[in-house]
């Protein structure tokens, strides 16, 4: 092999994108104080969120200090995430009478926002987890029950994520673009715009409404090549579909599985950008908290979330590692981003700053201005040109990685002002020779139990949530091919048959996501 040199060094972008945790949740304890010269992390400090007097329990405790998670499911159920209830998270108010114990949909103006915001408190976590809690269970939760809010995991917990940042470089000033859920984030993450969407509901919006043009695209009209790689056995990417105004034409030649990702990394065949989706279904491998309590007859949560996240991310970065091909991409031309896209409601204690709006003269969905950014989330940059012990201090934000593919292969003007606002990745690339992988660190996935699928209570009714999923997939997927199966009763699904139906439905929008035994 010649000595590859800097010039080499970001020929090829590998992005997964992991589910709704914070900072603080998975990274907060990864650096002891004073062991790198700047962290910010949450040893040594003093943090806790104050538990509201309407608490029907626990109130005597007065507040919640943060503390180390008990199991890798936690916080169960999972939290608020809507713009509603980050707004109560960041802000701490919530209107007793219309907003609180309802469900976001139902919350009204001015949603939870304070009338001069200023900077972020961070201390209306717990209020929020015993609100959303009460508006989806009907009764509040015990102390035990939404202290969990409260919680973060350790570098012995998460093994693998720990290891890797830890062996690179940590950014403990990466924020979410928008302060609100997962729809709005991911087109972001994609287009530096949400066309003015914030929430994910109704779901035919994003489909339809968001018709930003996208960095997919840019790739495309400058001879560049992309793919999304889905973890089966997920079957409808949510790159897709937030995104399938623009991107449906593409949907039955660059959607295709991680068991692609996989050799073309050994092959050296990863295209310029490749961008990777967990498994979003039923034992998902997202990290993403617990939802089983919140879609009955849709059981997504065993095993783990968090195991299955770092199973999977061990074996995206060791397929990294070991690629050697002269010719095409490798371990030494590669660099590989591991990001969340928003916090899921879990606590972090760092306030998100301003931020540039896509369009400054455009409000969206409930008056936001887009003038904000989300919550703190993991993100570690990989890279053999990269020193291990790195931590990034600078502010930077999901459109980071649209600046940067831009200015790496030429792709012409800023999508949008937010994405002009970003800060590049390239100047993190900084030594002078690489560091070849048997310097890299070794990582250890903790077992993920089976999945069994026949524990799982697939006979149970759909919940109004899962309804709306199912309906709105099937919407959606005869909209975008009017070939699509049709299903005329959602109401008379049980879980079994509803998965079958997304199937069907949005799954045959995407046939490389299928599996052999449907395609024949």
């Amino acid at each position: 092999m010649s000595t590859p040199d800097r010039s080499q060094a970001l020929d090829h972008l590998v992005v997964v994108m992991f589910e709704n945790r914070s900072f603080d949740n998975l990274l907060g304890r990864l650096y002891e104080p004073g062991e790198v010269e700047s962290f910010e992390g949450v040893i040594g400090k003093d943090l806790s969120n104050p538990i509201p007097d309407w608490a029907e329990h626990g109130a005597e405790h007065r507040s919640v200090a943060y503390g180390i998670a008990e199991n890798m499911d936690t916080p169960n159920p999972d939290p608020g995430e809507e713009y509603q209830h980050v707004n109560t998270q960041l802000f701490g108010g919530i209107d007793p009478q219309s907003n609180r114990g309802v469900l976001a949909e139902n919350m009204t103006a001015p949603f939870n926002l304070p009338a001069d915001p200023g900077t972020p408190t961070m201390d209306g976590f717990v209020a929020d987890y015993i609100s959303a809690y009460t508006a989806e269970t009907g009764a509040q939760p015990t102390y035990d029950v939404y202290s969990q809010i409260m919680r973060g995991y350790t570098p012995e917990q998460m093994p693998v994520l720990s290891a890797i940042a830890r062996g690179f470089a940590t950014f403990d000033h990466w924020f979410a673009e928008v302060p609100s859920q997962t729809f709005t984030n991911r087109s972001f993450f994609h287009a530096a715009t949400a066309s003015g969407l914030v929430v994910n509901a109704p779901y035919k919006n994003f489909p339809f409404i968001n018709t930003g043009e996208t960095i997919f695209e840019r790739l495309e009209a400058h001879g560049q090549t992309w793919n999304v790689y889905v973890d089966p056995p997920a079957i409808a990417p949510f790159t897709g579909l937030i995104h399938g105004a623009r991107l449906k034409h593409r949907f039955a030649t660059n959607f295709v599985t991680t068991d692609q990702f996989y050799a073309d990394a050994a092959n050296g065949n990863l295209p310029t950008y490749s961008f990777i989706e967990p498994n979003l279904l039923h034992s998902h491998n997202d990290m993403h908290p617990p939802i089983n309590a919140l879609m009955p007859g849709l059981e997504f949560d065993a095993p783990s979330s968090l195991l299955g996240g770092e199973a999977l991310l061990a074996r995206i970065y060791e397929a990294i590692r070991s690629s050697s091909s002269e010719s095409g991409s490798n371990w030494w031309n590669t660099l590989f981003m591991i990001v969340f896209d928003e916090h899921g409601g879990t606590y972090d204690h760092v306030p998100p700053p301003a931020a540039t709006p896509p369009d400054p003269t455009v409000a969206g969905q409930y008056g936001f201005r887009f003038d904000r950014l989300g919550v703190r989330l993991p993100a570690i940059a990989v890279s053999p040109w990269i020193d291990e012990h790195t931590v990034v201090n600078d502010v930077h934000h999901h459109t980071s990685v649209i600046r940067t593919l831009r200015e790496r292969w030429d792709l012409g003007d800023p999508l949008t002002q937010r994405d002009a606002d970003a800060p590049d990745l390239a100047p993190l690339l900084t030594r002078e020779t690489p560091r070849p992988p048997a310097e890299w660190p070794d990582v250890h996935p903790q077992p993920v139990p089976e999945f069994d699928e026949a524990l799982v209570p697939l006979d149970k009714p759909l919940s109004p949530l899962a309804k709306a999923v199912v309906g709105g997939g099937a919407a959606l997927a005869r909209n975008l091919d009017p070939t699509a199966p049709d299903i005329p009763n959602v109401d008379q699904l049980d879980g079994a048959h509803a998965l079958a139906a997304l199937r069907a439905t949005v799954g045959h929008l995407f046939p490389l996501l299928q599996a052999p035994s449907e395609e024949s």
